[in-house]
């Protein structure tokens, strides 16, 4: 008997986790499909991260929310908006106010230039959207959108956040 059948009698049957037809690792593969190209062109063009890009398109969306809300609607935690927000500041792209009736929270909202980035990257954003969803009907966006929504609202209630 050889030492290799014996390790592999001892190591218990686990099944095997579905990678090819896992509906949560398609998802996945579509999100690291949808921020390589990017990271690799955009991102470093206008020296900005992805979690930048995604903070400053929910500021140019939502202006005047909190970072807490900024959390909530990317789904990104909250130092990862924090560090964002940070960099955004740095590089003049977004602006802090005090909120007038909760002076400790800081309301954010794409500066003149966080604005221009924002218009300036929105084109081949949008491009690369039409792309994604070549060939799909309005329809079943609007369905895969009911879907998505479902899931989001069933991971914020299992992890106890606010979305």
């Amino acid at each position: 008997m050889s030492d290799r059948n014996a390790a592999a009698r001892q190591r218990p049957c686990r099944p095997a986790l579905p990678m090819d037809s896992s509906v949560f690792f398609k998802l996945v593969r579509v999100v690291n499909l949808t921020a390589s190209p990017f990271s690799e062109s955009i991102g470093k063009a206008h020296r900005l991260s992805l979690n930048e890009w995604r903070v400053l398109l929910v500021l140019a969306n939502h202006p005047g929310v909190a970072a807490s809300e900024v959390a909530a609607l990317t789904g990104l935690d909250k130092m990862s908006v924090s560090r964002a927000i940070a960099a955004l500041a740095r590089q003049g792209r977004v602006v802090r106010t005090l909120d007038a009736t909760d002076r400790r929270r800081m309301l954010l909202r794409p500066s003149a230039e966080g604005g221009r980035l924002y218009e300036r990257i929105g084109v081949p954003a949008k491009e690369r959207e039409c792309k994604l969803f070549c060939g799909i009907g309005e329809q079943e966006r609007e369905r895969l959108g009911r879907t998505l929504d479902r899931l989001i609202d069933n991971l914020v209630a299992a992890d106890g956040r606010g979305g």
